[in-house]
């Protein structure tokens, strides 16, 4: 609606008024017309000019309004970030990926449907599709944790195992060995159904009719036998196939076996050697005197260390290891491996195990100078290591003392209680003259022994056992 301003009636008028010339020339100003001009003026329209300033204030006012609505109307309630992209974008784009991810999905599944019916299928071309077939499982499966399940419930596993010794062909047996052992890898209901399906006496049977067996394919078995004995079920299934810890023992101790196969084949002896069971397959072979006389390869010494402390921890198995040639000098001298602390406490826990079970060991050990690393470990081994030495000790102390001379050696035996006691005179006499024997030896390791130990233990150079120290601690030790 207008607005009526206050109007300057002088200036209308003086505006309006014909000039004193227009007069004169003969035009007549009438009372009429002067009332009309003050008509127009009080009634707010007294001047075009005035009303010209009027509607130009007027389409202000409205172009002012229309341009707020039209701000309202097309505003963003929340204001765009710089570089953001719109909502309706992000969605098609994930949609996008949702469809190129289940179009993936759908093809891999009709490839591994298309693979399961070639291995099941009865072809005659020499097996070529089976062995492609078995090849593309392979690949498959090599990093896909759900293709491994879907491809075993589709019944991949059957026909695999009946390649092992169904086919004359050399690839198609690889072929099917390396499919079985990625459908096994941390799949335990794939290598339970592995061995079910008798996987193992076909391999066994593949090596023994290969004379001499194929590296490629003692690789491929081998490493099946270990991806397989990592599942505890498979342990006591494996241990009691005929020549399973045979051909893995030899596999092991054979110089023409690749490395690969011989690091395999120790690894999977370790995972048998867990199961008590199994002890008694690894004495039948010469498994305990190789391992022994490899000691000292930093690169398999540990896992060795840790074949024996399974094997120690049977009866049998103390009794073989005690029985191998110079078994517990070699021992000893693996806890003066400084640098590898992890063998240091398998070698003392094996020693332990045979100190306090048997006291042939006991003199055996204290003949190879147990007792000086045993010292030294007392002071400067880890926490474990420092425990069981000192039970070491403990179990040799005895043996001085003499309260256990009676106790029988290994295959001793006494007819009458008159040997009886003629053999405990004899054994007294004996432990007399070793008790001295150790006495002597501790002295002298102790003072030869000592600035080493202090070096090791970081100890203050002011640090001195003086003679007094020495035969201190040396009595404690052995009386």
């Amino acid at each position: 609606m207008a607005k009526c301003h206050r109007n300057n009636v002088d200036s209308l008028i003086l505006h309006r008024i014909p000039s004193a010339s227009s007069s004169t020339s003969g035009n007549v100003f009438s009372g009429s017309t002067f009332r009309r001009i003050i008509f127009d003026a009080i009634s707010c329209g007294g001047s075009s000019r005035y009303r010209r300033n009027l509607r130009e204030e007027e389409d202000d006012d409205e172009d002012k309004t229309e341009s707020t609505k039209t701000n309202i109307a097309t505003s963003d309630p929340k204001p765009a970030t710089i570089g953001e992209e719109p909502e309706t974008l992000s969605d098609l784009l994930n949609s996008t990926k949702m469809e190129t991810e289940k179009k993936t999905e759908e093809q891999t599944m009709e490839i591994m449907n298309r693979v399961v019916r070639d291995l099941q299928s009865e072809c005659g071309d020499d097996g070529e599709k089976k062995t492609a077939a078995a090849s593309e499982v392979r690949s498959l499966a090599r990093d896909d944790t759900e293709a491994r399940v879907t491809l075993a419930t589709l019944g991949a596993i059957p026909p695999l195992v009946n390649m092992i010794d169904d086919s004359p062909i050399e690839d198609s047996q690889i072929a099917s060995l390396y499919a079985l052992l990625n459908l096994g890898i941390g799949n335990d209901a794939n290598k339970e159904a592995i061995v079910k399906e008798g996987a193992l006496h076909k391999m066994l049977k593949l090596i023994e009719s290969s004379k001499p067996p194929n590296q490629a394919t003692t690789e491929a078995i081998v490493a099946n036998f270990l991806g397989l004995s990592a599942l505890d079920s498979n342990k006591p299934i494996i241990g009691a196939a005929s020549g399973a810890i045979t051909f893995l023992a030899k596999t092991l101790s054979e110089e023409t076996s690749s490395s690969q196969a011989r690091e395999d084949a120790l690894r999977a002896l370790y995972n048998l050697s867990i199961h008590h069971q199994n002890v008694s397959s690894i004495l039948e072979t010469d498994l305990i005197p190789f391992l022994l006389n490899t000691l000292g390869d930093m690169e398999v010494s540990e896992r060795i260390l840790a074949i024996l402390t399974n094997v120690a921890s049977v009866s049998s198995g103390r009794k073989a290891i005690g029985a191998a040639t110079e078994s517990i000098p070699i021992l000893v001298d693996v806890l003066n491996w400084s640098d590898s602390v992890k063998c240091q406490e398998k070698a003392i826990y094996i020693l332990m195990l045979m100190a306090h079970k048997g006291y042939g060991d006991r003199k055996a050990m204290i003949e190879a100078g147990i007792e000086s690393s045993l010292l030294e470990l007392t002071l400067v081994g880890s926490a474990l290591v420092q425990k069981r030495a000192s039970r070491i000790l403990e179990c040799l102390r005895v043996v001085d003392k003499g309260k256990q001379v009676s106790a029988p050696i290994y295959g001793t035996s006494f007819a009458s209680a008159s040997s009886s006691s003629l053999g405990r005179v004899k054994d007294e006499v004996r432990m007399s003259d070793e008790r001295r024997a150790v006495k002597q030896l501790v002295e002298q390791s102790l003072q030869s022994n000592m600035k080493r130990i202090v070096k090791r233990a970081n100890l203050p150079q002011e640090f001195v056992v003086t003679t007094d120290t020495s035969q201190h601690f040396t009595k404690s030790l052995t009386f």
